[in-house]
């Protein structure tokens, strides 16, 4: 058996999943703003109550590792590394784009996601770096990357070596809906779909069988781009 909790937080939405062998047992999640610290816990305990499992019964935790809300990320991974050391468990990290595209495939198994000709489809998802840049990577349909996570300022020529050379190229995300306007409108298609942890139970089941985990005392956030704080304008005074 693997029992793995599963936590998503890189994005306005806050979510936390458990699932064994593979296969979601429950889902906690929701999108009201910038209150992970308090949400997340509560979620973490209404999960194993519910499903009458103990934290001690958990045999990893799986974390999205970003890109994404640097705030966010950093009370997901703290999180989870609290409870892998506190529980000497294996911590597994997945990117949080990758763990999009899951949720985008899930969406078109169960006829949420209507895509024709999916398996030319390429899968483009993407988080919001603010302005109009985004975090995004490009897969196919299986979930195989085609490109590396990168930020990108959008722009009509982004992503042109994917687009038009057959099948969709769908975009989805909190960073999609402001690129509809500057991508081509050919072969470009806005999906709705959302990050959850659901989108990390596979790619974390898959690592857990292969022991893919990462050092828990030091493992990082994936931010790809520096944190800067900046000095408010406002007057005080």
């Amino acid at each position: 058996m693997a029992l793995i909790l599963s936590i998503e937080t890189g994005t306005d939405i806050c979510s936390a999943a458990l699932s064994n062998n593979g296969e979601l047992l429950a889902l906690r999640e929701s999108s009201g703003g910038q209150d992970h610290a308090r949400k997340l816990a509560l979620y973490i305990d209404e999960l194993l109550k519910a499903n009458e499992y103990d934290p001690e019964d958990l045999d990893a935790v799986a974390v999205g590792k970003g890109p994404g809300s640097y705030t966010g990320l950093r009370i997901g991974v703290s999180t989870a590394k609290g409870i892998c050391y506190a529980l000497g468990i294996p911590l597994i990290g997945i990117g949080s784009l990758e763990a999009l595209a899951y949720v985008a495939a899930e969406d078109h198994q169960a006829g949420i996601l209507d895509v024709e000709n999916w398996n030319t489809t390429k899968l483009c998802p993407m988080i919001d770096a603010r302005r109009m840049e985004v975090y995004a990577q490009v897969f196919d349909s299986n979930i195989l990357p085609l490109s590396d996570a990168g930020a990108h300022i959008i722009t009509p020529e982004s992503f042109s070596r994917f687009i038009g050379n057959g099948g969709e190229f769908v975009i989805f995300g909190n960073g999609a809906a402001k690129c509809i306007n500057t991508l081509p409108k050919e072969g470009v298609r806005f999906a709705e779909v959302a990050p959850s942890a659901r989108g990390l139970v596979k790619p974390a089941y898959e690592a857990f069988n292969t022991g893919r985990f990462e050092d828990v005392a030091y493992f990082e956030p994936f931010y790809l781009k520096d944190f800067v704080i900046t000095t408010s304008k406002k007057k005080l005074f």
